[in-house]
């Protein structure tokens, strides 16, 4: 087994680590608000952190490095379209990304006081939860594409 396979291994799966690890946190944060029940809500959004800061975080540091790799070991121009369009693509999930981490613990916050304080959640929590939903359509969109270029590789 030679260096690139190895580097191109550890390339997907850490994407696969990503994107996965996104989609199913934001499926069951999401359902969860859904339920409206405050408990349920506080155990996931506790989750949904962990997830970010023990999956999600490496595999964003890994991607670009592997990646850079991977491209300077295949002789690719970094000019090629297939790459500069990954790289704005990943830039743009990252963007929304970050905001969302921020969304993700202020919410978790919001419901701890609330089980705390035996309260409802305030208004604010919602519109954070909103918020925190809108950035994900892009972000997971923007992965999408990034996968299409990375396997299709248009020139």
């Amino acid at each position: 087994m030679n260096a690139y396979f190895i580097i191109k291994t550890i390339h997907i799966l850490s994407s696969v680590l990503l994107v996965g690890t996104g989609f199913g946190s934001a499926f069951y944060l999401f359902f969860a608000n859904r339920i409206k029940n405050i408990e349920g809500q506080a155990v996931i959004a506790r989750l949904v952190i962990r997830a970010d800061w023990w999956f999600t975080t490496p595999a964003v540091i890994i991607q670009p490095i592997s990646g850079f790799v991977l491209v300077y070991w295949a002789g690719f121009p970094l000019n090629s379209f297939w790459i500069l369009g990954a790289l704005l693509m990943y830039v743009v999930a990252g963007v929304c990304w970050l905001p969302v981490v921020y969304l993700q613990i202020q919410m978790e916050k919001m419901l701890q006081q609330a089980i705390e304080m035996n309260a409802p959640l305030p208004k604010k929590y919602w519109v954070y939860a909103q918020r925190w939903e809108l950035l994900g359509y892009p972000a997971f969109v923007s992965m999408l594409a990034v996968f299409y270029l990375m396997v299709a590789k248009p020139m």
